[in-house]
């Protein structure tokens, strides 16, 4: 583990510890694979939090400061850091850092029996091979980026996949990926690049997979449109804690780009072919179950609002 981390690099090397996270006391927290735990060896002082802090974010090509007290990077080596400083963060620096333990996955990796137990694999190879555009969701955890990459490692490799993310996480196995990530304003509070844009970007490089990495935002006004309007292929990541949920998620998300919910139900339809929906369970013997809970595809209700109809 990079020395930059100083007293959490040997946390992070750890190759059980999945998250780590500092509070404004300077208490340490990980996750191993059985919730939240603390680690009581180890306290930081407040101002070591902040000194780390601001150096990751740094690292990672962005800015945190009273102005801009928010900020999350990625590292090269794939670790994820989000920072929050006073007065957001009302007691003092908070650190969390998501620490990756894979490298670039296929469905091969995936399958370990229990995956697959829900929706068949050789149904979901159909999906990609035949260029659906498929909307993946899940609650937080549950493996939504890393089933997004292994599908689009699927893909033939005469294709030009053009990935689009806030922070970059996504690792393809494929021969043509182009990854755009949004920019941070600069300190004058400008020059920022977001998701919308990107999108709107991206559809000029003709892409043959276009694919926004988690829709949190107004971007779903741009990929709804994208994807309704003949770019088969793509794909996108929504935060849904079950399929029912789907629907409402996608409605408020289209208030924040101005589109009604009878706009928002029309034009999802037309955009994904497929729902695929995952969810992460304890397991028999300790641990995280993460599998495809659930298959589902888009229809309109009598009253011409977003439905899912689950298959199989």
């Amino acid at each position: 583990m990079p020395d930059q981390f100083g007293p959490l690099a040997r946390i992070l090397a750890d190759p059980a510890v999945t998250d780590a996270f500092v509070n404004a006391a300077g208490d340490v927290w990980v996750v191993r694979g059985c919730g939240v735990e603390p680690l009581l060896a180890l306290r930081l002082e407040p101002d070591e939090v902040r000194r780390l802090a601001v150096r990751l974010v740094a690292l990672g090509g962005r800015h945190v400061d009273e102005a801009t007290p928010c900020a999350d990077v990625r590292l090269a080596d794939g670790l994820r850091v989000h920072v929050v400083l006073p007065p957001v963060a009302r007691d003092g620096t908070v650190l969390s850092v998501r620490a990756p333990r894979v490298g670039i996955l296929r469905l091969d990796d995936l399958d370990d029996g229990r995956y697959f137990s829900f929706v068949d694999r050789e149904v979901v190879e159909r999906l990609v091979a035949r260029r659906a555009n498929l909307l993946i969701t899940g609650a937080a955890g549950t493996g939504k980026t890393t089933l997004l990459a292994a599908l689009l490692s699927g893909a033939p490799p005469t294709e030009r996949i053009v990935t689009i993310e806030d922070v970059a996480e996504l690792r393809v196995d494929h021969p043509h990926v182009v990854a755009l990530e949004t920019r941070q304003a600069n300190l004058e509070g400008a020059g920022r690049i977001d998701l919308a844009r990107l999108v709107r970007e991206a559809l000029r490089m003709r892409p043959d997979r276009l694919v926004v990495g988690e829709c949190r935002g107004v971007e779903i006004r741009e990929l709804l449109s994208a994807l309704s309007t003949g770019h088969d292929g793509g794909a996108g990541t929504l935060h849904a804690n079950g399929l029912d949920a789907v629907p409402a998620r996608l409605e408020a998300l289209g208030a924040l780009a101005g589109l009604t919910p009878e706009s928002v139900a029309r034009q999802a339809v037309s955009a994904f072919d497929a729902v695929l929906h995952l969810e992460a369970v304890p397991g028999d013997r300790g641990g995280t179950v993460r599998r495809i809970a659930g298959l589902a595809s888009f229809t309109l209700d009598a009253s011409g609002r977003l439905q899912v109809d689950a298959e199989g």
